[in-house]
């Protein structure tokens, strides 16, 4: 019986995501992390050289850590040590599987680390719950051998409200769909852990991190909440100097976003002129604060853009290296800017580890059809081929006849009115096209009809495609980890893991790359 796989897949994105990881940008807009052990130790000595005592006594509360995720960060904060970060905004019972891909990537890249240097590194993963994207947040969608279910949270909140302060609603329907997308579930005790999280939590966000750490701590990563108001007091400094400069700050986003257009390409966060890159909550609700607002520094919570918010994860924690997607390395280098306009050191983020998870239900419907799970981007390619090849061979054999019957008759009837000239060229070419066309709507009809027919070829078209390529999009995007590991349990985990360390190997000593000029 198949056993499933994990496969490393190439990060993607959008081209400037794709240049940035490739290195093909020029210096000055290029975001830049180490390629070398030797370049790492130097960076590490770097980071703790300028970590703050005490870091960890300002925000532990927002980590309120257990078990092993507890002992690495003390371990970290006694010995002089480093974190590796990564984070997500909430995300409907968990999110999707990227969400964990980044968790496991930052726990190998900080075991890798250590390894390499000696140093004790954490993994910490940022719960960024001061997000206010309720839409994000509300939908995930989950696979099974019945085809994709989408599942959303209805309780929408009002516009601007972070995640924090969203009130779950009764969550109780989307429980039982996601129960019932787990199938037999050998492994329970992960659905169990969302059941817990999200039967038990009063919002969005505190839902979200009960879930993710019970899930991650066990492993070693410490999930920090960043809406705790211990991450607001600490990061508050920051933002009060962001905003008192923040004309500053927006002319260098600015000049950074100009320097990537000349580079080719388009800026990941489009320039808002005239607002700054801090948010004040006044009412449980966010408002982007203008530059004009910025002078009077208002008494009310704030919290940082997407483009300050690196900034304030390295002011608070001795972070090593960000952990990011696609979409924020294309965003790190105008964060960089940010950093740099603050007089901060540079930000260093580091692409994730990304995969496609091949399970056991689907690796026997791929083998049923004979296609590799690749092919399934173009689902309707694939099913067009299929059916066509289920074709009765009479039928395509007759079907075969008609077509090359029907190409000679035309170019024969060309030729003769051409030598004939008894009606324009034109003529006999629209009469070809035209029967063309009824041709291909009348082939169209016969492998229709093929599908219809084929009912088991169908079911397992549509479920290998719905847990590989659901919707067309690439299933680390789209697709719950909650059913996979309730399915899988440890042995799909520790899969994870390995290729996720074998990825961090890479990024930590890669010595066929060429490193730009740190600094």
């Amino acid at each position: 019986m198949p056993k499933g796989r994990v496969v490393t897949e190439a990060l993607g994105g959008s081209p400037l995501s794709i240049a940035v990881q490739a290195r093909q940008l020029p210096d000055a807009v290029q975001p830049w992390w180490p390629t070398t052990a030797v370049e790492w130790r130097d960076h590490v000595a770097r980071c703790r050289a300028a970590a703050k005592d005490g870091w960890l006594d300002r925000v532990r509360d927002a980590f309120a850590a257990g078990g092993e995720a507890a002992r690495r960060l003390n371990r970290a904060a006694a010995e002089g040590g480093v974190v590796v970060t990564t984070g997500q905004q909430p995300g409907l019972f968990g999110g999707p599987l990227y969400t964990l891909s980044k968790a496991l990537s930052a726990l190998a890249l900080a075991d890798e680390l250590e390894r390499a240097t000696g140093v004790v590194a954490a993994p910490v993963f940022w719960a960024a719950t001061d997000d206010a994207d309720f839409l994000e947040a509300s939908v995930t969608f989950a696979s099974n051998a019945d085809g994709l279910h989408e599942l959303q949270q209805l309780n929408r909140p009002d516009a601007g409200t972070p995640m924090s302060l969203a009130p779950l609603g009764s969550i109780t329907p989307q429980l039982e769909r996601l129960r019932s997308a787990c199938g037999s579930a050998p492994h329970a005790r992960y659905f169990e852990a969302a059941r817990s999280a999200y039967a038990t939590g009063d919002t969005v966000g505190g839902a979200y991190v009960a879930l993710m750490r019970s899930l991650l701590e066990p492993l070693g990563v410490a999930v920090l909440d960043a809406s705790h108001p211990s991450v607001g007091g600490a990061a508050r400094p920051l933002l009060l100097e962001a905003l008192q400069r923040a004309s500053a700050v927006g002319q260098a986003g600015a000049q950074r976003a100009a320097g990537i257009r000349a580079a080719g390409f388009e800026p990941q966060v489009e320039d808002d002129r005239g607002l700054s890159l801090v948010f004040v909550v006044e009412q449980g609700l966010k408002r982007r604060l203008s530059i004009a607002e910025a002078a009077a520094a208002p008494s009310a919570a704030l919290a940082p853009n997407v483009l300050l918010r690196p900034v304030v994860e390295r002011e608070l924690l001795p972070s090593v290296a960000y952990v990011a997607g696609p979409g924020e390395l294309a965003y790190f280098s105008q964060a960089d800017a940010v950093a740099r306009a603050l007089g901060r050191d540079r930000l260093v983020p580091v692409p994730r580890w990304s995969c496609t998870v091949i399970e056991p239900f689907v690796e026997r419907a791929l083998s049923r059809l004979g296609v590799s799970y690749q092919e399934l981007r173009d689902l309707p390619a694939v099913e067009r081929r299929l059916a066509r090849a289920a074709l009765p061979d009479e039928v395509t054999r007759a079907w075969k006849r008609l077509t090359e019957a029907t190409q000679l008759a035309v170019q024969d009837l060309a030729g003769a009115v051409l030598a004939s000239s008894l009606v324009p060229p034109p003529v006999v070419e629209g009469l070809g096209r035209s029967l063309a066309h009824r041709l291909s709507r009348a082939e169209r009809r016969l492998v229709a009809a093929a599908k219809r027919r084929d009912d088991a070829t169908r079911r397992d078209l549509a479920c290998a495609g719905a847990a590989t390529w659901p919707r067309g999009q690439r299933q680390e995007r789209m697709l719950n980890f909650v059913p996979m590991l309730a399915r899988g349990g440890d042995e799909l985990l520790a899969e994870m893991r390995r290729a996720a360390a074998e990825h961090a190997r890479q990024l930590v000593d890669a010595p066929d790359r060429v490193s730009p000029r740190a600094g």
